[in-house]
């Protein structure tokens, strides 16, 4: 017997779609959420009103039904109420534009889940009753002895006394209990709790009673290769049988997969404990076998991109980590004499790493506090946890080895030399990328590469501020970089394990103005370090002391007071080629002593973050060799506002300058426009900037001007015409330029154009006719509003290619009332 469709379901679907199309053309500000319900609308409406079996194919109870009817109405009433929020009413439209969104992502579950889910279904458990009977199942059964198969086991308990899981136990049990995962990988450095989460999952309540005894779990060596793992599942399953030799990764496959078949339709979780990148393939093969209900689960301190979203397990917050030390070092019955300032610092020692709570609480267990303030005083003389606990550091030192496996990528050596930067401090991906460049070698592809792959291995945290384009493309201003704390002390371990004259990076951290003993005493002997990394707190007064590094090549220096003078121990440093200084205090640091950097032969690269500079001498410094220089945070105005610098003479061979979030840059000094060796410009977030210079088309050699948030900047100089190397051209974010120049038609190198948030450019006068000869012009990557600009030029642009930037409209409305509140 045929069921038809309920005529109420298709009713309200038809109701939903026209008030949504209706309020749509009302309102700007739920345009973008509208549009997604309406697509969404639109592509289920035809099969609730064609198909005849709906219900037959469904079975679904009638009351879910009406259910799905009455989302649909209250989905009505909110479309409609959206049409009367005022659009000053930011919080309102924050909250309904979550409504809407949810909304759809309900219609969505019931139509893709409900309906299509089931019927699909169907067709793979039939497939796999099918498969179950074949003849392979048969020659396995012969060929091992299996017998009856009762379930896997094997199945570690959980550990007493878990602190900091209890969230990402449910947010990895929601994640890896939804139909479409097939595997969930847990990823984190060593130590974090991995481990421990996936035997808390597998012995939850909750995942007993669906997977009942058909769990495995299989924790994984470092050298363990698809046959070995193979093997070890069947050896826990036939713990007293004679296995068949598994000479081929295929053969281990089969093998696993026709043993796995003969538990029948049940499901099973096949846990794989940690993980290393050689056995990706492994895993890859095990998620082609037609077994629709096995779900696994990996942990590794790998990241696997492949498998995204990879579930990251962070380390735990102030108060789990305090609740975990204590469990380790106090009594059951908490009485103890420390006192608690004491305890919270050595807590703070640990980073939140739950195995080092474990380790340093278990050594304090029952000592007096003698011990303990002996502990404490460790680390106040600049050692680490790791230098103290063998046990930490052979849980962590894998990590590090694992690096020598990519000798010719220098990988390690990248990753030692990020303990040159402060704790909890983000390090500007181009900053490492410049440093590696001239270290070994590298072009930019190189450098960026090498950074992935630290961020694969979780030996860094890679963040990503706001989205520019294709790293390929060179935009990486926008990405920084975190390393954890305690891998920052390996990095600083391992790099100590030398005697200091023979160490390639030598790290100085001061507090105050005490010198470290080793300074004094070794005064007039050379230093052989190619890395030099000072870091001083606010309270650092003294002069400085002489010290030899005739084959240091970068320096980097991490300071905190108001005013700081650069070491001349610098002026001797006859190879050095990169410059890093970065004021970690919230106030400027006024540098003196800038002028010695005129004497460097060969420096090359210089960056300053959070520093003031007041002046330029020409007379006195002359960058000769100096190729790029970067402004972060910085006060530079003054020092550009002198007319009379001949900056063509201060950076004769300048190929890049970046500026970042200088507040109070009003003008692009006209004597930058006189440096004609400048291939790249990129001033960003520079709110204050109102004009560039007419003298700009003077940049003859200009290949990349970046304009990125520079919110008060209104219009491009004619002139920019001139610029013809030009390849890309970025002036997302930029509020307030209303039209493109008249001569943009002349940048006939111009490949790429970034225009994003620029609400000015949104009609059909803003983009001059003169862009129809922009012959090599590929990409364009803008709004939706902004998108028809280009598409009428479509004719002339054959290579084009426009894409479009899906915005929040939330962000869309502050960017409105940002630049109202600015003009």
């Amino acid at each position: 017997m045929a069921f038809l469709v309920d005529p109420a379901l298709g009713s309200v679907i038809s109701e939903l779609l026209k008030v949504a199309i209706a309020v749509g053309k009302q309102t700007i500000m739920f345009k973008s959420n509208l549009k997604t319900l309406n697509k969404t609308l639109e592509s289920v409406e035809p099969i609730f009103h064609h198909t005849q079996q709906l219900h037959q194919v469904l079975n679904r109870p009638q009351e879910e039904t009406q259910q799905f009817i009455n989302l649909l109405q209250s989905g009505v009433d909110l479309v409609n109420k959206c049409s009367t929020i005022p659009y000053w009413n930011l919080i309102k439209i924050n909250a309904y534009s979550k409504k809407l969104t949810d909304l759809d992502k309900s219609i969505l579950k019931f139509f893709n889940i409900q309906v299509q889910g089931l019927a699909f279904t169907a067709t793979l458990e039939t497939r796999i009753d099918v498969i179950q009977n074949n003849k392979k199942l048969d020659f396995i059964q012969k060929s091992l002895s299996i017998g009856d198969f009762s379930g896997l086991g094997g199945v570690p308990g959980a550990p007493n006394k878990v602190v900091g899981l209890a969230q990402p136990l449910n947010e990895l049990k929601e994640m890896l209990l939804k139909e479409e995962v097939r595997i969930k990988v847990i990823s984190a450095p060593g130590g974090c709790g991995k481990t421990t989460l996936a035997k808390m999952l597998c012995n939850d309540p909750e995942i007993q009673r669906i997977y009942g005894e058909n769990i495995l779990f299989v924790t994984i060596s470092k050298s363990a290769d698809s046959i070995d793992i193979v093997k070890k599942i069947l050896q826990k399953q036939l713990p007293n049988s004679q296995l068949l030799d598994i000479l081929k990764d295929d053969d281990a496959i089969y093998h696993l997969e026709c043993m796995l078949k003969r538990l029948g339709p049940a499901p099973i979780l096949l846990v794989l404990d940690d993980v290393w990148p050689q056995l990706v393939s492994f895993v890859d093969n095990l998620l082609s076998l037609t077994l629709s209900k096995v779900k696994i689960l990996v942990t590794s301190r790998y990241s696997f991109p492949r498998f995204k979203p990879v579930y990251k397990l962070k380390i735990l917050n102030d108060q789990d980590a305090m609740t975990l030390f204590c469990l380790c070092a106090f009594p059951s019955d908490g009485n103890s004499a420390i006192p608690n300032d004491l305890v919270e610092k050595t807590v703070k020692g640990c980073k939140g790493f739950p195995l080092a709570l474990k380790v340093v609480g278990r050594s304090l267990y029952g000592q007096d506090e003698v011990k303990w303030r002996l502990e404490q005083k460790n680390l106040c003389d600049g050692k680490s946890i790791i230098d103290t606990s063998k046990e930490l550091l052979y849980c962590l030192q894998p990590s590090l080895d694992a690096l020598e496996e990519m000798k010719e990528s220098s990988l390690k050596d990248c990753c030692l030399d990020l303990g040159s930067f402060p704790e909890d401090q983000r390090i500007p991906a181009t900053t490492l990328m410049d440093i590696w460049a001239e270290l070994y070698n590298m072009d930019d592809m190189d450098t960026y590469s090498n950074l992935l792959e630290l961020a694969f291995r979780n030996l860094v945290n890679l963040f990503c501020t706001r989205q520019t384009g294709s790293e390929v493309d060179g935009f990486c201003n926008e990405r920084s970089v975190m390393q954890h704390d305690l891998l920052r002390d390996l990095t600083i371990h391992q790099s100590n394990t030398e005697p200091i004259e023979h160490r390639k990076r030598l790290f100085i951290e001061m507090i105050g103005n005490v010198f470290p003993k080793w300074w004094s005493e070794e005064l007039n002997q050379p230093i052989q370090a190619h890395l030099l990394s000072i870091s001083t707190d606010k309270n650092f007064s003294a002069s400085w002391r002489p010290l030899t590094l005739p084959a240091a090549e970068v320096v980097i220096l991490n300071c905190s007071s108001g005013v700081y003078t650069i070491p001349g121990l610098i002026e001797r440093m006859n190879q050095l080629k990169i410059l890093v200084v970065t004021n970690k205090g919230t106030s400027f640091s006024k540098l003196s002593n800038f002028q010695l950097l005129g004497s460097l032969p060969t420096l090359r690269r210089m960056r300053l973050e959070r520093v003031s500079l007041s002046s330029l001498d020409t007379y006195l410094l002359e960058l000769v060799h100096l190729q790029k220089i970067s402004f972060t945070m910085c006060e530079i105005g003054k020092a550009f506002e002198n007319g009379n610098i001949d900056l063509s003479c201060v950076f004769p061979n300048l190929v890049e300058i970046e500026i970042d979030c200088c507040d109070d840059l009003l003008n692009l000094p006209v004597g930058l426009c006189a440096i004609v060796s400048l291939k790249k410009i990129s001033i960003t977030t520079c709110n204050e900037l109102s004009a560039l210079p007419e003298e700009i088309g003077m940049l003859r050699n200009l290949e990349v001007l970046m304009l990125n948030s520079c919110t008060k900047l209104f219009e491009l100089p004619e002139s920019v015409g001139d610029l013809h190397k030009l390849r890309v051209l970025d002036i997302s974010d930029c509020l307030n330029i209303s039209n493109l120049p008249e001569r943009m038609g002349e940048l006939r190198a111009l490949e790429t154009i970034h225009m994003r948030g620029c609400l000015g450019l949104s009609d059909l006068n803003s983009l001059p006719s003169s862009v129809k000869d922009l012959t090599r012009l590929k990409k364009v990557i803008c709004d939706e509003e902004a998108t028809h600009l280009w598409k009428s030029y479509g004719s002339h642009l054959k290579n084009l290619k426009v894409e479009e930037v899906k915005e929040d409209p939330f962000k869309n409305l502050m960017r409105v009332i940002s630049s109202i509140q600015q003009n």
